[in-house]
């Protein structure tokens, strides 16, 4: 059964910095502090890990980092999105920074996922970018600088948000996720606050001192801003 994502949520993309043992021990940590605090998270994983991240998780909306726009049948060395969803992805990242896509083969890509069943998740840099892609109805955009992807350096509030107007204006139904250089509750709290549907990290997270507590410090600030949302002022969820 596919794992539903529900705004505001967080987002943990590991990368290529975790696998195996490792990735499963912060992602079955993310899965407990995700049903704790009553918030969703997309937890990116290597192609490899998917059965092994799906298998091992119950609240976690497992995220593949790739996949191509082919079909069954020829195509080695390429990722087919059959193969994603047999093995227990729920969503698929797409256009990272690290690995762009052709204008052409996102949009196959965005073709193949509504097919396959999984939620797209699609990366854009500039303004311009965003509102291009915004055209292409992903389910989720993610807008973030790729010169402040891993410096520890946030987007700025104009960028923000116009980057989350632009995604607006051309289909409110998207998603929009704002990352970059996020490190701590605060950095989530403040992109939430200025009408992101949601914000996560990857150095931030796994060179922490104590990942799990950087983690739990993140849904926190999601879940404030989830109960501002909802008008549910008595949660005992407060930042510090």
């Amino acid at each position: 059964m596919t794992r539903a994502l529900r705004a505001p949520f967080l987002i943990i993309n590991t990368k290529a910095y975790l696998y195996g043992d490792a990735l499963l021990q912060l992602a079955t940590d993310a899965d407990e502090l995700s049903a704790e605090y009553g918030v969703d998270v997309l937890f990116t994983v290597q192609h490899a890990d998917i059965r092994l991240i799906a298998e091992g998780t119950e609240r976690v909306v497992v995220c593949a980092q790739h996949m191509d726009p082919i079909r069954p049948g020829a195509g080695t060395g390429f990722i087919l999105p059959e193969s994603l969803k047999a093995a227990g992805a729920d969503a698929v990242l797409l256009n990272h920074a690290a690995h762009p896509v052709t204008l052409a083969d996102l949009d196959a890509d965005l073709a193949r996922a509504r097919e396959v069943g999984l939620t797209s998740v699609v990366c854009a840099d500039s303004i311009s970018q965003c509102r291009a892609v915004a055209a292409m109805r992903p389910d989720v955009m993610i807008c973030e600088p790729t010169t402040a992807i891993g410096t520890g350096s946030t987007s700025t509030d104009d960028y923000v948000r116009e980057s989350t107007a632009a995604v607006r204006a051309v289909d409110p139904g998207i998603m929009v996720l704002q990352g970059a250089g996020i490190s701590s509750g605060a950095d989530v709290a403040r992109v939430l606050a200025m009408g992101a549907d949601a914000s996560g990290a990857t150095t931030g997270i796994i060179n922490s001192p104590d990942p799990r507590a950087t983690v739990a410090e993140m849904l926190g600030a999601v879940r404030v801003e989830k109960d501002r949302r909802t008008g549910s002022g008595d949660s005992y969820f407060q930042l510090s």
